[in-house]
């Protein structure tokens, strides 16, 4: 997509302050959306979920749109986030991927050697993900154009993290040891999902979305020194192959450290956890980015007007302009529906002092 139909595609959109806020433009108040929108705390959501089982949901069109804005019919967030997983990339990549209840993902055959990397595939996108594209049509149709839709991925370490591990883990320790012990196989299976996740983005702009987020979850779990190695440059390929086609958000979890790295990369802006102060996402960032962040997601259940003031100060301290205000990570399934409201609320009722 050109320039010039990018500009037309945001002129479009009702509400761009998602999309302004991107490029450090001057706004009246900063944007507001939360990860993990789209899910688990809604009541709505859970009719759906207690009928379809996990990946029935992301694979159906109708569902995946529904749940989708589920979230802007009751809250008016300022960006909608497509229902999907990370995990459909190591599917379409001939990695068996299953969504256990009260277990979470588990991947009976994880790859461990060589001969396992050799056996993943690099994809064509345009089959294997094809429902997530129609997902992306049909739920261009009943935003109507309100408000920009992100469409995202996770970042290679951390979709590794998952076909190595087998399973989530407080350490992935298995994958950093294979990473360790064969960075030769690490490598050629981080380049595989590379490939695959910058085909299945591209694919997914042209369908429709108007910004894309790179998920690096488990990123976190390695020294500044790996991090380089095993994730970053990776995510460096995804920002280039990406930039020019639509803004792209990298948020990396327990990443503070490169902050200066990423604000050098060419992403649109860079997500920041609850552990890193706005003061210090700031500094550590070079003060010129859009940051996106940052608020603990167990302080939403917090009392309301906790919350809101909480929200208000944490404006006040990233400041209104470059700034999406979001949560430090995904929004939790027990947290109240009138403390998700007092969150998006405090936002929209912002106004500088």
């Amino acid at each position: 997509m050109g320039r010039q139909e990018e500009h037309l595609n945001i002129m479009s959109i009702k509400n761009d302050l998602f999309l302004r806020a991107l490029k450090g433009e001057t706004v009246e108040r900063p944007p507001v959306w939360m990860m993990r929108q789209a899910g688990r705390y809604l009541p709505e959501f859970m009719a759906i979920r207690d009928k379809y089982d996990f990946f029935t949901r992301c694979r159906t069109p109708e569902l995946a749109s529904e749940i989708t804005v589920q979230p802007i019919r009751r809250y008016g967030m300022d960006a909608a986030i497509l229902f999907s997983d990370i995990l459909v990339i190591p599917q379409a990549m001939n990695i068996e991927v299953q969504m256990k209840p009260n277990f979470g993902p588990y991947l009976p055959n994880p790859v461990t050697d060589q001969k396992g990397v050799d056996e993943v595939i690099v994809p064509d996108v345009s089959v294997e993900l094809d429902y997530v594209m129609q997902a992306i049509k049909a739920t261009k149709e009943l935003l109507n154009n309100d408000i920009p839709l992100i469409g995202f991925a996770g970042s290679p370490w951390t979709i590794l993290c998952y076909v190595v591990q087998g399973q989530g883990s407080k350490t992935f320790d298995k994958a950093k040891e294979f990473c360790f012990t064969d960075p030769v196989a690490a490598h050629q299976l981080l380049q595989k999902i590379t490939d695959t996740t910058i085909a299945y983005l591209k694919a997914k702009v042209n369908a429709g979305v108007d910004a894309v987020q790179v998920f690096d979850s488990w990123g976190g779990m390695l020294s500044p020194v790996d991090y380089q190695e095993f994730s970053f440059q990776y995510i460096q390929q995804i920002i280039d192959a990406l930039k020019d086609e639509a803004p792209v958000i990298v948020f990396g979890k327990g990443c503070w450290f490169a902050l200066g790295d990423m604000a050098k990369s060419g992403a649109a802006a860079l997500g920041v956890d609850w552990t890193c102060s706005a003061r210090n996402a700031r500094y550590l960032s070079g003060g010129n980015i859009t940051l996106q962040g940052n608020f603990d997601p167990a302080r939403l259940l917090s009392p309301p007007a906790v919350i809101k003031k909480m929200v208000t100060q944490m404006i006040n301290e990233f400041g209104k302009d470059k700034y999406v205000v979001n949560l430090g990570h995904g929004i939790l399934p027990n947290v109240p529906l009138d403390n998700a409201k007092a969150f998006i609320d405090a936002v929209k009722e912002y106004r500088q002092n």
